[in-house]
């Protein structure tokens, strides 16, 4: 991992839970790899992230660019849909807060999608999206994320189930009414939270 300084430590609120691991999931120590499709080959040259839609003004970074803005780490639990959970996770990269004082969001932005390469996309309420702990990630564990986990950056939105903390991000859209993603049109649950098991269906 690049030698990036001494960044302060946000903790999610769910480690302090007297309950660490939600209904119906079990505790692993290895970090399984579960998407759909071949893994992206990224061009770090070509690559930005944009933030559109409800927004006063649209907000473009290069790669150079996001790395350059303020960064902290993560600890925070990582809960899958297919039933694992791997606790006390430590997330690189800079906070959804952060990012969000570069936009002005209109008042009727309700929802985000995120969009990732390969034309793959989740949805989430926006609150979700701002929460305290949310932050679009590079690094896990003291080391660069691998194309597999998500390289070059992810979204890591901790209290919902994780594939709406979506892999390849290269994009984040405000909308008025919420739309589903790759794999909530698939049948999977709007919004995701694992202490309520939303899994599957509730459009």
């Amino acid at each position: 991992m690049s030698s990036d300084p001494i960044r302060p430590m946000i903790v999610s609120s769910d480690t302090e839970r007297e309950q660490r691991i939600p209904p119906g999931q079990v505790l692993t120590r290895k970090w399984p790899v579960l998407h759909a499709g071949s893994t992206p080959q990224v061009d770090l040259t070509k690559w930005d992230l944009r933030l559109f839609g409800l927004v006063k003004q649209p907000a473009r970074w290069t790669w150079d660019e996001f790395r350059a803005l303020p960064s902290v780490d993560v600890r925070a639990d990582m809960h899958c849909v297919t039933r694992w959970s791997r606790l006390s996770m430590t997330w690189h990269g800079v906070l959804v807060s952060e990012v969000m004082k570069h936009v002005e969001l209109l008042p009727e932005a309700r929802f985000v999608v995120a969009h990732c390469e390969q034309s793959f996309t989740t949805n989430l309420p926006i609150e979700w999206f701002l929460a305290e702990d949310a932050l679009f990630a590079w690094g896990a564990d003291g080391t660069d994320l691998s194309p597999d986990h998500g390289w070059p950056l992810r979204l890591v939105v901790p209290k919902l189930y994780a594939w709406k903390s979506a892999k390849w991000l290269c994009g984040v859209e405000f909308l008025a009414h919420d739309q589903p993603g790759y794999w909530e049109r698939g049948g999977y649950h709007m919004r995701g939270d694992p202490w309520l098991e939303e899994r599957f269906g509730a459009w």
